[in-house]
């Protein structure tokens, strides 16, 4: 097992990767954030209650109150909030109460978001059943919902008491939802790991196949990279931004297909392509570094083919939480394992960016 420090101004707390930690989980929470109050609560979906549910349940004394949350970004919103708190008073919920997030990045980001405000603030715990989740949204204490007019605008910073990702669970995640959360392992060598982007290049094929310690070091190697991000700027005022690397244009794809046509990561791989292409045009890398890296993302794809308009993609980068005072902000890699934010990319300069991206989405085999 790995454990990882995230050590910020407002919060410290481990992050625990490895095996059969499911089943041992009241143990694990007791140790990292004290005794279980008189009324705990699980976020989960129906999906993962059904298939885990046994297993988590095991350790615990008595079943704690269940709450369900439907996968899809679409739930991820204000109305799904109102309801579950309401539940939670109906069922003798308190500012004592623990909450423990039990699913993917959506039930990490709402459940995050309800103990945020529930009460003011009650504590929770992330437990993450997607490897995008395990990698990312489960670490850092960024919690929120979406908006009709974007996505994660409704929000806080509200840190877990402990995160435990056990690697055992991905075993029943479906191949797809693996390659697309593997996007956001790419992202962190791309941004600031040489080492783990070689290992993914080298290791591909275990760690596609499922390999439990390959996925491990590569889990291990992520949550490390975004833990140190973290602990240096918590509230991304500067550092933190690159964490966005491919999510500006990602998001906006997201948006304009209305959440429906692809997964999370597999907007934000396209995202990545057009960072890419937006870097070789400013040189921020040079035309080798862009074919290793596109080639990278490729290999972990295939990637949802896409037949829409670059400006309307541009348009909707409008509405990204990055932007402050009409100024566009832009993560762009700056050779390999280094990434900086600039605040002067024209809308030109994404246009030509996007239609680059557009073009590989609709006639490179990289596309399904």
């Amino acid at each position: 097992m790995q454990t990882i420090r995230v050590d910020t101004p407002s919060a410290k707390y481990e992050v625990f990767a490895g095996s059969g930690l499911l089943e041992t989980l009241v143990p694990r929470i007791e140790k990292s954030a004290g005794r279980l109050p008189r009324r705990v609560f699980v976020l989960t979906s129906p999906e993962i209650w059904a298939l885990w549910s046994e297993t988590f349940l095991h350790s615990f004394p008595e079943p704690p109150v269940t709450l369900f949350l439907a996968p899809g970004e679409q739930h991820k919103t204000m109305a799904h909030v109102e309801r579950l708190t309401r539940e939670m008073i109906r069922a003798g919920g308190d500012r004592s109460s623990l909450l423990i997030a039990f699913g993917g990045g959506i039930v990490g980001d709402v459940g995050g978001f309800v103990a945020a405000i529930f009460m003011r603030g009650i504590p929770y715990v992330q437990v993450p059943t997607t490897f995008l989740a395990q990698v990312d949204s489960s670490i850092g204490g960024k919690v929120g919902v979406n908006l009709p007019e974007g996505k994660n605008l409704v929000g806080n910073f509200h840190h877990p008491r402990a995160v435990f990702a056990d690697i055992g669970v991905l075993g029943t995640l479906p191949g797809r939802e693996l390659r697309a959360g593997l996007m956001e392992s790419i992202k962190a060598g791309i941004i600031r790991d040489r080492s783990l982007l070689r290992f993914l290049e080298e290791q591909a094929e275990a760690v596609l196949d499922r390999d439990l310690k390959a996925l491990e070091r590569v889990i291990a190697a992520s949550i490390r990279m975004k833990a140190d991000v973290v602990n240096k700027d918590e509230r991304e005022s500067g550092l933190r931004m690159i964490l966005n690397f491919g999510h500006t244009v990602g998001h906006a794809l997201e948006s304009v297909t209305r959440y429906k046509a692809m997964l999370h990561g597999e907007a934000i791989a396209w995202g990545m392509v057009a960072a890419l292409a937006l870097g070789w045009q400013r040189e921020t890398i040079t035309a080798s570094q862009m074919d290793r890296l596109e080639s990278l993302i490729y290999r972990y794809g295939p990637l949802p083919a896409l037949k829409l308009r670059a400006k309307k993609i541009v348009a909707a980068t409008g509405g990204d939480k990055k932007n402050v005072g009409g100024v566009r902000r832009f993560v762009l890699p700056h050779g390999i394992g280094d990434a900086g934010v600039v605040e002067d990319v024209t809308e030109a300069e994404l246009e030509a960016a996007v239609a680059y991206m557009l073009e590989k989405a609709t006639n490179d085999k990289s596309a399904s």
